[in-house]
């Protein structure tokens, strides 16, 4: 999604250098829109809405899955069950009440995920790499993102780009996208088949924004990073299956603005980012 045209020009002089990964999360920021619902999943995307609330959708509602309902924390939770997020919110709910009560009457507006793996179809994988009963890793596992991916409006995931993480088949199906095992595990069939909504909307990684296909539900590539070094080449290589180029366009760098207030006000302790 490009960024909307902004009255002053100088807001585009953003300072250098940044990084992949700073771009990453603030094209994740760009796609939440104000006064969506969005339920937030550990990691990155706890920093991708905390900047999209502090610049361009400030009554955009923050959903953390045990602690907190429209917060505003003075220091970046640790993850979704952070005491911290507790900070200024209008309800404390439980689990059952947000995953209930919110996710499964539709009243989510998008799940905000990342992964270990993500496919073509935008399948996610948190549970484990190489076979299931005897893994090379085992990761954390869902927690709530299988029912975030399966009943929200529609899912945004990010994720660092690399080939053992775009794949063409995720190595388990932690979180549905387009096309997700049939109830019997023997064939990919439409969601819509398994009386699943929504679906994944965007795949944001470290080198652009992916889309997928209207028709086929396929990973294509919108938007690239060209101001940081990346061309749709560098993105074909860096994904083990071939991803559609033809329809990529540069996106728009950060602004200083972006910047600042993800480095200063969002993550400034360098939780997730690094610095």
């Amino acid at each position: 999604m490009v960024v909307e045209k902004r009255t002053e020009e100088a807001a585009y002089n953003a300072p250098r250098p940044y990084s992949q990964l700073e771009m990453m999360v603030i094209a994740s920021s760009r796609l939440l829109q104000d006064r969506e619902r969005v339920l937030v999943g550990t990691g990155l995307p706890l920093v991708g809405a905390g900047l999209a609330k502090n610049i361009h959708a400030k009554d955009m509602v923050v959903i953390m899955e045990a602690v907190a309902f429209d917060s505003d924390p003075q220091a970046l939770p640790f993850c979704v069950a952070d005491p911290r997020a507790v900070y200024k919110t209008r309800w404390v709910p439980t689990a059952i009440e947000v995953m209930g009560q919110f996710l499964q009457s539709g009243k989510i507006d998008v799940g905000f995920l990342g992964g270990a793996q993500v496919d073509k179809y935008g399948n996610i994988n948190s549970t484990i790499i190489g076979n299931y009963h005897n893994p090379r890793k085992r990761f954390e596992g869902s927690g709530g993102a299988s029912d975030i991916a399966g009943l929200s409006k529609r899912t945004i995931i990010i994720m660092v780009h690399e080939p053992k993480r775009f794949v063409e088949e995720v190595d388990y199906i932690t979180s549905t996208g387009w096309k997700c095992r049939s109830f019997d595990g023997n064939l990919l069939v439409d969601r819509d088949e398994l009386g699943l909504g929504g679906g994944p909307d965007a795949v944001v990684s470290t080198m652009g924004v992916m889309k997928f296909d209207k028709s086929s539900k396929e990973m294509y590539v919108q938007y690239y990073y060209a101001h940081l070094g990346v061309t749709v080449e560098k993105i074909q290589q860096a994904t083990s299956f071939d991803i559609d180029i033809s329809r990529a366009k540069p996106m728009d760098p950060p602004t200083s603005i972006e910047l600042e207030v993800l480095r200063k006000k969002v993550d400034p302790e360098g939780i997730y980012m690094k610095y």
